[in-house]
Order: C-alpha cells, then structure tokens, then sequence
C-alpha cells in the first residue's frame, strides 16, 4: 500500500508540472479570447456582438456532441490499449473516431442549414446569414475536437490543447482585424467567417503534427473495429459532454430567447471571464483523466487514490486563487467592453463563486466516465442539466440576468457534489479536497 502511495504521489507530482503547463496555454488562450471578444464587442457593437455570442454558442455545443463521446473516449480507451499493448484495436479507434466526428458534424450542420434556408421564419432575418456560415465551421470544429481527445489520451497535452484554444483564438483576431482593414463589414456574419478561416488552419495544423506523431509508431497489427464497444462506451460520456458543455452554454442560450442581444452580449462578456477559473478544472482533467484509466488498467488502487487526493487540493486551490483574481480584476477587464460592462460584475462574482463551491467536491466526473460508471454520470448530469434549464426559466423573468447567474452557480455547486456522492457510492472513491 506505502509503496503504491508513493507511486501515486509521484505521478501526481509529475503531472502537476505538465499541467501548470497546460494551465499556461489555457491562460494566454483565454488572454487572446479575452482580447478577440473585446475586439469585437468594440467593432460590432453591443447587437451584433451579442448575435455573435449566440451563435459561437451554438456552433461550440453542437461541435462537441457531434463527436458523440468519442473525444472523451480517446482518453479512456487510448492508455488502456497502451498499457496492454494491443495495437489493432487502437489503430482501429483512431480512423473509427476521426471519420465519424467529421460526418456526424457535416450531417447535422447540413439539417441546420437546410432548416434556415428553407424556413424563413425559423429564425431572425440577423441571425440567417452567421448561422450558415456557421455550419461550415461545425464539422471542423468535431473534427478538431477528436483530435483533442487523442492527443490527451496518448499524453501529448500541450499538443492538445495549444491549436485549438492558443492559435485558433489568435487567428480569429487576426483575421477579424484583416477583415475590416479590408473594408469589410463589422458584422457577425464577417466575424464567423474569420472563426471559419482560424478553425481551418488550426485543425489542419493540429492533425499534422497529430499524424506525425502517430506514423512514426506506427506497428504491424491490422486494425480492429469493435466499435459497439466504442459506442457503448461513449454515447453516455456525449450525454455527459453535452450536458457539461450545457452547464456552460445553458444559460446564454435561453437569454438569447428571453433577451435583448444586448443584454446576452453584456452576460457573455462575464463569461468570457469565467473562462479563466474553467481552465483550472481543465488543465487538471487534461493531466489526469487518461492517469486514472492507466491506474485502474494496472490494477494500482492505492496509486489511484493517492491521485485523486493530491489533484483534488491542488485543483481547489488553483480555482479559488484565480476566482479571486478574476473577480478583483473584474470591474477593469469588463470595461474594456464598454462603460455598460461594468454592470456584469455581480454576475461574474455569482459564476465565480459557484465553480469555486463545485472544485470542494473533486474530479468525480473523470473518475465515473474513466473508470466505468459513464452511464450514471450521465443520468445525473443530464437530470442537473434539466435543472439548470427550469431554474433558469424561473429565475430569469423576475431577476434578469441576475437570476440566470444565480441559477448557473447553484447548478454547477450542486452538479459537484451530486458526482461526488455517486463516485463514492459506484467506485468507493472519496473524491472532496478534504475528505479522509
């Protein structure tokens, strides 16, 4: 057991390294986001930005299910081929996984657009034009998330995360400057265009390096498709994904129904900052997550949960630390929006607060989705979403914005801690930061 220990806290200590790395690229990612969104805010205008915002939404969301879980999968199924060395099946997931992502979002980016074009009315006469626009960009953007999922399950994490949070960030706001140099308009259309055009290059980046990597491992044993087994599997960890990715988005797209766009764009700009404590709980899940899987693959329980202990103070202090930060430093990056922004401050501090309460129960999550309960995280995650959706209806007529805020962090604090009872209960792990 001593022994065992160690070698967890080892691989803890190991990771924390390549995660402040990771850290670091989410940070200037999230730096150039932040300088993009205020580009475009202070271009567009609070109406078109918040169209923008909107559909940015949309296209993220539907991007990340267009994967249907295989992206999470790759970091479950990736180490556990690896550790016991069987190729065929592992050469198999990759070519499995990249086709399907990418026609499962050119097929539903196709119905999309064909729903717009073909029905006037479904949506606003603004939002027609960045909406098809947008369904180019969707399958790319499946695509490029798959290729996340395998970069992160073989380890590569800063090859992970680097193209599509660091360099896509920064060729849209390079593109977007061009763009209206060039006389074009300041629209949400053009915006999404230049999203299209930093989505490309990036992925096209991304997937070479990806692919140089792979080939040059590349082993003898003829490809294997068990892919029933891949499906079953991942199709709980895409409710998963979606519902996660809801928790983020849930609460812009119904003010996107309930709103002015410029109240949503004022709402999304604190979001853009809360993207800065986000990226806490994600760097560490890109450390850990394919850590835990290899664990439990080798059959080192005592390894586990050293890593679950270690990660799980470590991840609650980097959150609360740069909770604090971004909400002290609110009310001056807000104003880089626009003297309206400003009034987002409670907001922030609201979301804030709620991802801090969430980061006190641990990495439950990629434990259940790791190690085998992917279907009960899945229940519970898509029940909270639900949750997140009627709390927000309800809040939001009397409190506006303010409702939405409240409504998203009591969620994300409940969502953790309801994970964490049920990884106790399925995998006998105590997952909180100071649980014994």
């Amino acid at each position: 057991m001593a022994a065992g220990m160690s070698l967890g806290e080892a691989e803890a200590a190991g990771g924390a390294g390549t995660a402040l790395a990771v850290f670091g690229v989410r940070i200037a990612a999230a730096a150039c986001a932040f300088v993009a969104q205020v580009l475009m805010a202070r271009l567009m205008g609070g109406e078109e930005y918040g169209i923008f915002a909107t559909v940015w939404v949309w296209t993220a969301l539907l991007g990340h299910a267009s994967t249907w879980g295989l992206s999470q999968a790759a970091c479950r199924f990736l180490p556990t081929y690896r550790a016991q060395g069987a190729a065929g099946p592992a050469r198999g997931f990759l070519a499995f996984g990249a086709v399907f992502s990418l026609a499962a979002g050119a097929v539903l980016a196709g119905l999309g657009a064909a729903l717009v074009w073909l029905v006037p009315g479904l949506v606003g006469p603004a939002y027609a034009a960045p909406l098809l626009v947008a369904a180019l960009v969707l399958p790319l953007f499946a695509l490029q998330d798959f290729c996340e999922g395998v970069a992160r399950g073989r380890h590569w994490t800063l090859l992970a995360v680097a193209p599509p949070y660091l360099l896509r960030q920064s060729l849209i706001m390079a593109a977007m400057l061009a763009a209206v140099a060039l006389g074009a308009p300041a629209e949400a259309a053009v915006a999404v265009a230049c999203t299209l055009a930093a989505t490309a290059l990036s992925l096209a980046l991304q997937a070479g390096l990806l692919l140089r990597r792979l080939r040059s491992e590349r082993h003898p044993d003829r490809a294997l498709y068990p892919w029933r087994d891949w499906l079953r599997a991942a199709l709980p960890m895409a409710l998963i994904d979606l519902a996660g990715s809801g928790f983020n988005f849930v609460d812009v797209l119904i003010l996107g129904f309930l709103l002015p766009p410029a109240e949503v764009g004022a709402y999304f700009a604190a979001t853009r900052l809360l993207q800065f404590v986000v990226f806490v709980q994600y760097a560490a899940s890109s450390v850990t997550a394919q850590r835990f899987a290899e664990a439990q693959a080798q059959g080192d329980r005592a390894g586990l949960e050293a890593l679950v202990r270690r990660w799980s103070r470590l991840t609650l202090a980097a959150t609360l630390a740069t909770g604090l930060a971004v909400v002290a430093a609110g009310p001056l990056l807000l104003g880089l929006f626009g003297p309206d922004f400003r009034a987002a401050l409670p907001l922030l501090a609201l979301l804030v607060a709620g991802h801090g309460l969430a980061a006190v129960f641990g990495p439950a999550e990629d434990l259940l989705t790791m190690l085998g309960a992917e279907r009960a995280c899945a229940a519970v995650t898509v029940a909270l979403l639900a949750a997140a959706v009627i709390l927000t209806l309800a809040l939001v007529p009397v409190l506006g914005l303010t409702g939405a805020a409240l409504a998203a962090g009591l969620v994300t604090a409940g969502r953790g801690a309801a994970l964490a009872l049920l990884a106790r209960r399925r995998l006998g792990l105590l997952t909180p930061a100071f649980a014994r």
